[in-house]
């Protein structure tokens, strides 16, 4: 695996403002450091299964690799049914479909917005739900007091790799009737009560995007213990084809290729490795963060599996005397792209901003969260030196947050 920056590409660790790249210094790193950077793997032998695939010439309509991908994956998370597709987008809309919501979805607005475009764009009416201040995750307090008789489910969003209160989402689901859909793009390999994310609700959702700690270059995948769902699930994809000439169902074509289920097996084989060079960098993230005043790293729980995938900081302006957006474009200046998530807020995207104006009124987590969170860069490419480095930047501009406020100021006029 790559072993991170080499050191010729990093400099020595800053003490001064004067030294930071946004006063007028030489970047931290002159090659840009991502948050997402895709994990490879075994490039050899992924090399080996596209050479296959390209000999049998077989490269989608569910050939081999998709089918032992999605046995792998039910396998590794415990599930009955793995109905593998193009991206995760595309999983949502599908599980929507099967599902058979309409009217009205409860949803948070604190997400990426694939989720609610996947309502909006089947004719659904997300009604925007906030999230609980210590999970980030939809607050179930708060669902129950949004069901109408248009709600015919919830989507809940496991942030950050962090289950959702699947117990007392389940309750209220069960309680009102309603279908209940989990977004887990953020989630393989994670667990809720020593259970596999994948295994709640009538069906969740995964994404195998470049950024995901498993990828498929691009793709996603519906899981479920439920056979009906799982069979109405793969006529979909396949635009409702059951056999080779015979359509039974109206679907659409979100079939994933071969050559994404190559990366997917590959990048399996090397998982636990992923999860645990994340895992290394979390540690050592929460060792050099701590202490510095405003910053609070996201916990991950000590009693569950996690992928340690987003490294994530709420940044408290009042005691760190640097905004979330400031702190950003320092970091940014050293070429470091820390992220936004989930910035500003689905509801105030468009077109929900002009929908549903009101809405933000509801939604008081949400709209902090959205003003204070940011991403720091994880993963195979990055060393313990580097994240040393990038804690330094965090460190020194909060430590000289006064002197920084008007070379910032300064910047943007």
């Amino acid at each position: 695996m790559p072993t991170g920056v080499n050191q010729s590409d990093r400099m020595t660790p800053k003490t001064r403002v004067a030294e930071l790249a946004v006063a007028g210094g030489e970047p931290m790193f002159r090659q840009t450091i991502h948050v997402g950077r895709p994990n490879i793997g075994d490039r050899q032998r992924l090399r080996e299964r596209i050479d296959d695939l390209l000999d049998r010439r077989w490269l989608t309509n569910n050939g081999q690799y998709v089918q032992e991908f999605e046995r792998r994956v039910a396998r590794r998370i415990g599930v009955r049914h793995v109905v593998a597709v193009c991206n995760g987008t595309v999983a949502l809309e599908i599980a929507v479909r099967a599902l058979g919501l309409t009217g009205e979805v409860i949803v948070p607005s604190f997400t990426f917005a694939a989720t609610v475009h996947a309502l909006h764009w089947l004719g659904i009416t997300p009604v925007f739900c906030d999230v609980h201040p210590r999970t980030h995750t939809l607050d179930p307090r708060r669902v129950e007091e949004l069901i109408t008789p248009r709600t015919t489910g919830l989507i809940a969003v496991h942030l950050w790799g962090r289950a959702c209160d699947v117990d007392d989402l389940s309750a209220i689901a069960n309680r009102h009737h309603l279908k209940l859909l989990f977004d887990a793009a953020h989630a393989f390999g994670c667990s809720y009560q020593g259970r596999m994310v994948g295994n709640f609700g009538n069906a969740e959702v995964l994404s195998f995007h470049a950024t995901k700690v498993l990828n498929t270059f691009e793709g996603g995948a519906v899981v479920t213990n439920d056979d009906d769902l799982a069979d109405r699930l793969r006529l979909m994809r396949n635009m409702g084809f059951r056999t080779l000439d015979e359509v039974v169902s109206v679907g659409t074509n979100g079939k994933m290729s071969e050559v994404s289920a190559a990366m997917g097996l590959t990048g399996l084989e090397s998982i636990d490795e992923f999860i645990a060079v994340n895992r290394r960098h979390y540690e050592h993230y929460r060792h050099e963060l701590a202490g510095i005043p405003g910053i609070t790293l996201a916990p991950v729980s000590e009693t569950e599996r996690s992928n340690f995938q987003y490294v994530v900081l709420d940044v408290d302006e009042a005691h760190s005397g640097i905004s979330r957006d400031d702190l950003i474009r320092v970091l940014h200046a050293e070429n470091i792209k820390a992220r936004r998530y989930f910035f500003p807020g689905c509801h105030r995207m468009p077109p929900y901003r002009d929908l549903y104006p009101e809405a933000g009124a509801s939604l008081p987590e949400t709209e902090r969260l959205a003003e204070s969170v940011l991403c720091l860069p994880t993963g195979e490419t990055l060393t313990a030196e580097d994240v040393a480095a990038i804690c330094g930047i965090v460190r020194l501009a909060v430590s000289h947050s006064g002197e920084l406020r008007p070379i910032l100021s300064r910047a943007t006029r």
